[in-house]
């Protein structure tokens, strides 16, 4: 196993986290508007879980890290990641989709690109890579992920895998 870290990179979004901070002051307000004038109530609750959620994620989605060893590539938003063996990786490129697909949200989702399930953890102002897998991990098939040098990215996996 080798762990030698052949590229690494950390990348934030300032419009991402004030949507999300945003987002989470609009819901409050409404939540402590619904509260004093109606009292507790379904939608004061639902308001109540809708900051609650989008301060998860302005705290969560702040920063991307991408980790590249010679045998693995791992994604990190906040508490979640995903580790890729490089033994898995079948091929790489730019990703290329729909502009609704691409511009549908910044931090992690899922979706369905050409038949082939994919997860993504994104920015929408950086551009992305896809990795196609050998193998299937549960149902996905690809992972894009968002990063300041792609073409860099994309050299670096090409050559590990090619060794």
């Amino acid at each position: 196993m080798n762990n030698e870290v052949l590229y690494y990179e950390k990348i934030s979004s300032k419009r991402t986290e004030w949507l999300f901070l945003g987002l989470t002051t609009l819901f409050l307000l409404l939540f402590a508007w619904r509260l004093t004038t109606c009292g507790w109530n379904w939608l004061a609750v639902v308001f109540l879980v809708f900051s609650c959620l989008f301060l998860f994620y302005s705290a969560n989605y702040r920063i991307l890290t991408i980790c590249i060893t010679a045998d693995s590539l791992k994604l990190s938003f906040g508490v979640f990641s995903w580790t890729v063996p490089l033994n898995n990786v079948e091929s790489c490129a730019l990703d290329e989709i729909p502009a609704l697909m691409k511009y549908g949200g910044a931090g992690i989702h899922f979706m369905m690109i050409g038949r082939r399930y994919r997860a993504s953890f994104n920015f929408l102002e950086y551009p992305r890579v896809v990795i196609a897998f050998k193998r299937k991990v549960g149902p996905v098939r690809d992972i894009s992920f968002s990063t300041r040098q792609p073409m860099e990215v994309l050299w670096i996996i090409q050559r590990a895998i090619s060794l």
